[in-house]
Parts: structure tokens; C-alpha cells; sequence
């Protein structure tokens, strides 16, 4: 459906250039979406994709292990649509504390990215509500150091700002002038809260992120703020039992698409082409989510098969597995401090795992050696391919 403009432009100066400020109206859509039959089956179709995904992640032994790992390669793909250079292997190096030759600053903000999505889900746990305050403490904590660390955290901007282009003159996109992001937020905050009526949370996800993205509140890290929220507020919901939708791989193939549709919707208010691309981004997410997760725990339970007939030394390295799976980059002192085992018992586990294939020692030191979990690391690595 064609609404006309959402919003209306401010001229504002910035930089001695002026500019057109974009200042949405607030939410929900009006009129209210259009549900075609093709808009309700996709939207019936994501919400079953959703669940299928839910029960996986709460119901198979070990997905809340696996979890560990799409954090991570979900931080890994969200500050990558933003520029970063980092793989997942150079952020389980980081973790380890073994940096040799990875960026530094990049890696710091993906894993700046997980503490940030730790603390918002420790924080709607604990009861406490998705509000501005609590977007504020994980914007905080998403920018406390790496490139970000000059750029405010954990506040809302008090000046204008622009998007793509070199100056203001040339901006693709200008959001809301400083004084007019309280008012804009208030209203969006209102509307997560459904103080004036209720939306269904898969529909208050997708209106919510592509105002947050129009609002633009923060100097910078407001693209990795918007994706995060929609699985913050799916869990808050209820509609996931555990944080495993990530949607950052399908954005990232679909980049130009992606901004393309968030322009329109400001352009001509045609929300239910944002909303169609939204559910097709939700499903093809869980779908691979459901399927990656699948092709994980059969790769790890074909491995545990392996290691059994080893005497007394089964049980260690059924133990060293077990932590591979939450940390497919290992080292001998990693396994002793998680375990508590011997060091020689922790390398001899090491070498046998790697006579039988499961294991591939990375660096060719005789000393902290690191250990790859390489078939394992290859399924989770599927699309975080560097360019």
C-alpha cells in the first residue's frame, strides 16, 4: 500500500551546508497494514519458522551450547555490514587471548557486540523492561572501546548527523534533527509498550526496527543496535525461549535490498513491502538456523562415537569434546583451567583427537599450540567469508 511521505523534512544547517532532515511520524502504520493472503501466508510462514526454531533451541540436547556459537558468528556478520574486518576465528583468538595478527580494533567491537547482547538479555531476565534506559546501557557497552569509544556511548545524539556521502550536500539520508530524537523515541517507546494498542510482537519487531534504523538516534553503532533489539524484543515477548534468531546473514547478502526497502517506507509509507522482506528474512533465518544446528549435532555426535574403546582415557576426551564445542579453538591450558585436568593429560587427549581427524593443530609452535575443531568451525563459518 502506497501512504504518501512518513513523515515531513526540516531544513537544518550542518557542517556551514544545509540539509533535509527526515522526521517520521510515529507508529503504528496508518492506515494499519494491508494483510493480503500472500502478506498473511509469509507472515504465517515466519511465525512457524520461528517456532520450529524455538523448540530446537529449547528442547535438542546441547543447542544451548551451540548458542555460544551463533553469538558469536552473529556479532561477526552485524559489525561486518558495518566494516569491520574480523572473522570468527580472530574472535575466538581475541578470547584466548592469542592476537597475533588479527584487527584489533574490529575484533574489540564484535566482542563488544556479544557483552552488549548478554547484557540486554540478562536484563529482560531479570524482569526489566526494553525502554530507552536499557537501550542506552547496551548502546553503552556495544561502543565502550574499539573505533566507537569517541562516539558518545550510551548517548543519544546532540547533533545532526547524515547518511552515505561525503558531506551533508551529498547525503543519501538525513535523520531526525537532535531536538526532535527524545520526541520520536518517546513515541517509538510507547509503542513497544503497546500504551495505546496492542501489535503482535513478530509485526512490532519489523515496524519498530525499520523506525529505530529512520530515527537514527546514536552517533554510530545504530545499525548493530536495530538488529539486535528484534531478537531482544522476540525474547522479551516470549516468542523465543533463548536468543538464537539472528538475521545479520540474510542482511548482509541482501544489503542493497535492505536499505532500498527502509528508504521506500519513509518515501511512500508502502510498509507491507518491508514487512513481506522482513518474514522472508525470519524464515530463511530460522530455516538455516534449524538446519545448521541439525548438521552440528550430528557432526558432534559421529565424533563422541570415535572416541569411545580408549580405556580409562575416554572419559578426558569425551570431556575435552564437550568443551570444543563451546570453544572450537583450543589450547592444552584452556582444558586444564575448564576441566581440571593434568596438563599432560589434557595434551595427550589433544594429539589422539588429532590422529583421529577431529582436531587440526593451526599454528606449528612446539608451545601454545591452538587447536582448530575444524569441521565443526567450517559449518559455523558458512557466509562470514571476509570479502
Amino acid at each position: 500500500m502506497i501512504r504518501g511521505l512518513q513523515g515531513e523534512y526540516r531544513t537544518v544547517s550542518t557542517r556551514d551546508e544545509p540539509v533535509k532532515a527526515f522526521i517520521p511520524v510515529p507508529l503504528p502504520p496508518k492506515p494499519s497494514i494491508d494483510w493480503s493472503a500472500q502478506l498473511r501466508e509469509k507472515y504465517d510462514r515466519a511465525l512457524l519458522s520461528l517456532g520450529r526454531l524455538d523448540c530446537i533451541s529449547t528442547f535438542l540436547p546441547e543447542a544451548s551450547i551451540f548458542l555460544n556459537m551463533y553469538v558469536r558468528k552473529e556479532a561477526v556478520l552485524s559489525s561486518m555490514i558495518e566494516g569491520t574486518q574480523s572473522s570468527l576465528s580472530d574472535l575466538l583468538l581475541f578470547e584466548m587471548d592469542q592476537v597475533p595478527g588479527v584487527p584489533l580494533d574490529d575484533v574489540r567491537e564484535v566482542s563488544n557486540y556479544i557483552a552488549a547482547l548478554d547484557h540486554g538479555i540478562e536484563q529482560l531476565t531479570d524482569g526489566f523492561p526494553l525502554s530507552l534506559r536499557l537501550v542506552k546501557d547496551i548502546h553503552r557497552i556495544l561502543l565502550r572501546n574499539g573505533r566507537g569509544k569517541h562516539q558518545s556511548p550510551g548517548e543519544f545524539r546532540r547533533s545532526q548527523d547524515w547518511i552515505g556521502g561525503t558531506r551533508p550536500g551529498n547525503a543519501v539520508f538525513a535523520p531526525p534533527p537532535s531536538d526532535q530524537i527524545n520526541p520520536c523515541l518517546y513515541a517509538l517507546e510507547d509503542f513497544m509498550h503497546d500504551k495505546h494498542e496492542y501489535t503482535p510482537p513478530l509485526l512490532k519487531a519489523a515496524l519498530v526496527h525499520a523506525q529505530f534504523e529512520t530515527i537514527h538516534p546514536f552517533l554510530d553503532g545504530n545499525g548493530r543496535l536495530g538488529r539486535l533489539l528484534i531478537t531482544l524484543m522476540l525474547y522479551e515477548q516470549k516468542m523465543l525461549h533463548k536468543p538464537v534468531l539472528y538475521l545479520s546473514l540474510y542482511l548482509k547478502a541482501n544489503r542493497k535490498h535492505y536499505y532500498d526497502l527502509l528508504n521506500d517506507v519513509r518515501l511512500t509509507g508502502d510498509w507491507e513491502a518491508w514487512l513481506s522482506f522482513f518474514c522472508e528474512v525470519v524464515i530463511k533465518t530460522s530455516d538455516q538456523a534449524v538446519d545448521t544446528t541439525r548438521r552440528l549435532f550430528e557432526l558432534t555426535n559421529q565424533d563422541r562415537e570415535k572416541l569411545h574403546g580408549f580405556g580409562r582415557a575416554t572419559a578426558s576426551m569425551l570431556k575435552v569434546h564437550q568443551v570444543l564445542i563451546k570453544r572450537p579453538l583450543v589450547t592444552s591450558g584452556i582444558l586444564v583451567k575448564e576441566i581440571g585436568i593434568l596438563p599432560n593429560t589434557a595434551n595427550k587427549a589433544l594429539l589422539k583427537l588429532q590422529e583421529l581427524g577431529i582436531l587440526k593443530e593451526i599454528t606449528g609452535k612446539k608451545r601454545n599450540r591452538v587447536y582448530s575443531y575444524r569441521r565443526y568451525l567450517k559449518i559455523m563459518d558458512e557466509g562470514t567469508e571476509l570479502p
